[in-house]
Formats: C-alpha cells, structure tokens, sequence
C-alpha cells in the first residue's frame, strides 16, 4: 500500500516536471535569442568574410529556424549529450560536473546551517509566545531577512578573511582535492547565503508551533500532566514536520539560485559562475545546459520532499 503511494507521487510529479523542464528551457533559448548582436560574427572574429560568417552559422545551425534549433537541442538533451561551448569547444557537460560541486557544496553548507540555527531559534521563540526570548527572536529574523546576501558576503570578506586572515577570501579547491579546504573555502560563503534561511526557517517554525501548541490535543496533552518541554520536542516539532520540510525545500531552491550572486562576490568558479560568463560571451550552449541541469535538481529536490511527506504525514498516503 505505501509502495503503491509512493510510485503514484513519483509518476505523478514525472509527469508535471516533463512541461516545467521543457517551459523553462524555452522561455531561456528565446531570451537569448532575443539579445543583441550575432554570436556568429562573434566566433568569425575580427575582420572576417561574409563567406566565413555564413560557415560558422552553418557548423553551428545558427541559420536554422528558432523552432528547428530548440527542437535540435532538446531531444539532444534528453539523450545527454548538452553539445558543446561556442567558446572553448568543451563539453557543456564536463563544464557542468567541475562546477556543480562547488555549488552543491555551498548550498548543503549553507542549509545545515539555516536548519542548525533556525530550528532552535523557532523552538525557543515558540515556547514563550510574545515575550522577552520571541521579540528577541523574531527582531533578529527580521534583521537577517533584510539583510541581502551579498552585502553581507563583502562584509564577511573584508572583516574574516582580510582582516583576520581565518578564511580565504576568494576562490574553491575540489572536493576530491581535499575535503578540508573545499569546506573551509565554502565556510563564508555559506555563511552569506544561510543569513536569510536561519531567519525564515526560525519565523516559519515559530509560527507553525504557536498554532499547534494553542491547538485542543495539546490543552488535553497539558492536562495529562506532560512538561512543556516534552510536548515541544515531541508532539509539537513533529506536528510540525510537513510544515518544516515545505519550508527546508523552498529555502533550497532558493539557495541554488542565490549563489549567482555569492559565487561573484567569492569568485568562486560555481555553476552561477559558469552562467554569468556564458550569457555574457552568449554562449548558449552553455546557459542552455546550466539551466537545464539546475531545474532537474530543484525537480529532484521537489519529488524527494513529496515522498518525505508521506513519511512524516501517514494522512498524505
């Protein structure tokens, strides 16, 4: 019976991803279609022929319909094969794997950390609603959310890293390299991207928590004599669970898009890296395959999350 739940919810969301991924890499093969310039010009070079211009837009079928192109990619696409950088001649594909580490890194980093924080912060502001611990609470998670990331990514920089000399200020080793100075390399910019999730993760769990515990199950539950503590930590995080998990998964796929902007301030060679150069250069290939891959995982991330829900919610099934 679980098994049969579980393998509808994985059929059903395969079904719904099928238009989003193909949606999201239309709309972004259109967009870049629609910026200025010709990419064939570009990779002619300087003072090249009509003649040359036109061979560049035959190699690269730049001279086949908007339609007819995507049609091309996709079904490529699917089969693996994410063609190859207008720039360098390499395989999107090997791009793709030396920098998606780096920003996997990160974000995992960077929501350890939200989760670490924020579900402690949530339960200590929840056990005394409106007094001294949830106005304090609920400031600090105001002031966190308010706070942009890359703002506090250069303050990080110059105070931790140049003032103190702790972390490096820019850059990534691999993981497969050293797994110590991959993580202390990705300590700060964690730290930069999980300022706002420690405030969300906090608000969203307080909230969550006031409502159960003002719920009649846990009025009966105080009248059998249970502490306050225990019902918290046993009845009402967990209550609460499903509520958690929405959020830990939105905050994710959040994070993933976030570290566009982080990994320009760290200069850390990640797939937001990788996508801010490709669209500056026009290398569509190269976006194409990056947006390709970061909806597969926000689709990933979404179907895990949809058969942790069944697990935490025996109602859902």
């Amino acid at each position: 019976m679980f098994a049969s739940a579980r393998l509808r919810v994985i059929r059903r969301r395969l079904l719904q991803a099928l238009p989003v991924l193909v949606l999201a890499t239309f709309v972004v093969f259109g967009l870049l279609k629609l910026m200025p310039g010709d990419i064939a010009i570009t990779l002619a070079g300087e003072n090249a022929t009509e003649q040359r211009i036109q061979e560049i837009r035959e190699l690269y079928g730049l001279n086949r319909p908007f339609l007819v192109q995507y049609g091309n990619w996709l079904l490529h696409a699917f089969q693996g094969d994410l063609s190859k950088s207008l720039a360098n001649g390499e395989p999107v594909a090997e791009s793709i794997a030396r920098a998606f580490p780096n920003t996997l890194l990160i974000v995992l980093l960077a929501m350890t950390v939200a989760l670490g924080l924020g579900i402690p912060l949530g339960l200590l502001a929840a056990s005394r609603p409106d007094g001294l611990r949830d106005r304090v609470v609920t400031s600090v998670a105001s002031l966190g959310i308010a706070v942009p990331s890359f703002w506090l990514a250069m303050i990080l920089v110059a105070w931790l890293a140049l003032d103190f000399g702790w972390f490096p200020a820019t850059g990534a080793v691999p993981l497969q390299d050293s797994l110590p100075k991959a993580l202390h390399h990705a300590i700060l910019p964690a730290l930069a991207l999980a300022a706002g999730g420690v405030a969300e993760v906090s608000r969203q769990l307080r909230s969550s928590l006031v409502e159960i515990l003002a719920s009649p199950q846990v009025r009966t539950l105080r009248a059998k004599g249970l502490s306050a503590g225990v019902i918290l930590w046993k009845h009402g995080l967990k209550n609460a669970g499903v509520n958690l998990l929405t959020v830990a998964t939105l905050l994710f796929n959040r994070l993933l898009a976030a570290t566009v902007v982080v990994e320009a301030v760290f200069a850390i060679p990640g797939m937001g890296n990788l996508i801010v150069n490709a669209a500056l250069t026009r290398d569509l290939p190269v976006v194409q395959g990056v947006v390709f891959v970061m909806v597969l995982v926000v689709i990933s991330v979404n179907l895990a999350a949809d058969l942790l829900y069944t697990v935490l919610d025996p109602r859902i099934r």
